[in-house]
């Protein structure tokens, strides 16, 4: 079973409502978690907040986080996961940041660096994935990273 099917099951079982929060990931956690039939019983819906203006407006991310943290950061991922639960209104959320490359990559945060965070009602988890594995790979590493966390945190 795929892990996007096997996220569903587990939503499915407890009752649960998912929604999505994504930078760098530009959508891709939603498109694989609505590419399961009946996934319209879990899901509720995707933000791809590419642009801070989107994440402070959308998702509440706050003018002084991204100030002091940058986009790409552990607080910023946490403010995004929060604001998609309280945006679509959900049980769990999953939220990504990061710099997909080729360009844009700083010594602090080279290319490759994403944030993730999942939340579980109250609960909320986060990790950094590193290396470049170039623009495509970061992404589908990251967006296999989050869901992995998810069905751990639901299992």
């Amino acid at each position: 079973m795929r892990i996007e099917e096997e996220i569903g099951e587990l939503l499915k079982a407890k009752n649960l409502s998912l929604s999505t929060a994504e930078s760098c990931t530009g959508g891709g956690i939603a498109a694989l978690i609505t590419s399961v039939p009946g996934s319209s019983e879990y899901f509720k819906g995707g933000i791809v907040a590419y642009s801070n203006e989107v994440k402070m407006s959308l998702l509440h991310v706050s003018p002084k986080t991204l100030e002091q943290y940058g986009a790409v950061s552990c607080e910023t991922v946490i403010e995004m996961v929060k604001g998609a639960m309280e945006t679509l209104k959900t049980d769990c959320a999953v939220a990504t940041s990061g710099v997909a490359g080729p360009g844009g990559g700083t010594p602090e945060k080279p290319v490759g660096t994403v944030w993730m965070a999942i939340a579980y009602k109250n609960e909320i988890a986060t990790s950094k994935q590193v290396g470049d594995c170039g623009r495509a790979g970061n992404v589908e590493k990251a967006i296999q990273n989050v869901l992995s966390m998810l069905r751990d945190k639901l299992k």
